[in-house]
């Protein structure tokens, strides 16, 4: 391990709550570190074409860090809604909520103190998986209903991270998960992810408004610079003349995900990035219906883990989930979750 990620940096009492740091390993030398802090990924070794191993998400040495504004999303579980709610406001069964606005007038990832702020419960049941759990109280963060949540992270001898995820609520809730790992795949965050090759298996995206709130609109990608239905480089088109990409600084957008599955719990191909000197590829698979493709736009060069800073477009997110505001938009994929049913997601990143 390397020692800027020796577990006693890793070691905290936060609120009664003890967090630790857990590691993953399978037979062909990777390696995931994980904390109980926002149930996040801090550092996963993946070799190269050559067998050489290199730490390919952003992160930091120590927990503090990630208790700091500079830290809060990197590789965590967000929740209880991931991504935006308009000015933190939605109904459910005639009842209107307000929730925490924390990203301008509107709300984020599940507020300040969302899933990605909290200590989880651990229990590492072998050396390839971790069981992770917290309970929500009734009203936190503004969302009804008392809710459990597990994440269980498994890294298995096929070079998959498995990350899957079950609810289950005493009252009709709204929710919307998604791990927010930052990859760079050539190990080097001194170099930006302009030429990782990306294909997202995507026809659609969802425009925004000037506050990163879907309009509504299904937009068609064939042919714009949002087009990557076809392996490009990611920096080929983030700075053409495109209004949506202006107001991002780049790509921070959803996209909606080709299925055409019998079953909608079935794992479909959702995205392959490849970074060509290295040769690393990740395939991300996943059960949900959309896909947040952040391109780092807004890193502000922190200093991170082995002397990296992160600046802008370091790192990219694919980060999977249901569509941003969709508690206050009908025709998109439903939010909502039925007292007593569970809800499930399974996420997995396959290294090649």
């Amino acid at each position: 391990m390397n020692q800027q990620l020796h577990p006693s940096n890793f070691h905290r009492e936060i609120n009664d709550r003890t967090t630790d740091l857990y590691c993953l390993k399978n037979k062909n030398s990777l390696e995931a570190y994980i904390s109980n802090y926002g149930a996040r990924i801090i550092a996963l070794w993946v070799p190269d074409k050559n067998g050489k191993l290199a730490d390919i998400v952003t992160g930091y040495p120590t927990i503090d860090t990630y208790m700091e504004r500079a830290g809060r999303y990197h590789g965590a579980t967000v929740g209880r809604f991931a991504n935006r709610i308009a000015k933190g406001v939605f109904t459910l069964d005639g009842k209107t909520y307000q929730l925490e606005t924390n990203n301008g007038p509107n709300h984020l990832h599940g507020g300040i103190g969302g899933f990605a702020s909290v200590v989880w419960d651990a229990q590492q049941t072998n050396e390839q998986t971790l069981e992770l759990t917290y309970q929500a109280a009734d009203m936190e963060e503004g969302y009804p209903g008392n809710l459990v949540v597990k994440a269980v992270y498994e890294l298995n001898d096929k070079n998959e991270l498995q990350i899957k995820y079950e609810a289950i609520c005493d009252q009709t809730t709204v929710i919307n998960l998604t791990h927010h790992s930052f990859f760079n795949l050539s190990g080097d965050f001194s170099k930006t992810v302009e030429g990782h090759l990306l294909q997202i298996n995507a026809d659609s995206f969802t425009p925004t408004d000037s506050g990163m709130i879907p309009t509504g609109e299904l937009a068609r990608v064939r042919g714009s610079a949002f087009d990557f239905t076809e392996q490009k480089p990611i920096g080929e088109d983030i700075d053409a003349d495109d209004a949506q990409l202006k107001q991002a600084n780049g790509y921070d957008h959803n996209y909606v995900l080709n299925k055409n599955l019998k079953n909608e719990d079935d794992l479909h191909l959702a995205a392959t990035a490849t970074e060509p000197e290295s040769g690393r590829n990740m395939q991300v698979w996943t059960t949900e219906p959309g896909m947040q493709f952040y391109s780092g736009n807004s890193l502000r060069g922190t200093p991170g883990k082995y002397g990296y800073h992160y600046g802008p477009r370091a790192a990219f997110c694919l980060e999977t989930q249901h569509f941003p505001d969709s508690p206050n938009q009908a025709h998109f994929p439903s939010t909502t979750l039925e007292k007593g049913k569970t809800f499930k997601s399974i996420t997995i990143y396959k290294f090649t």
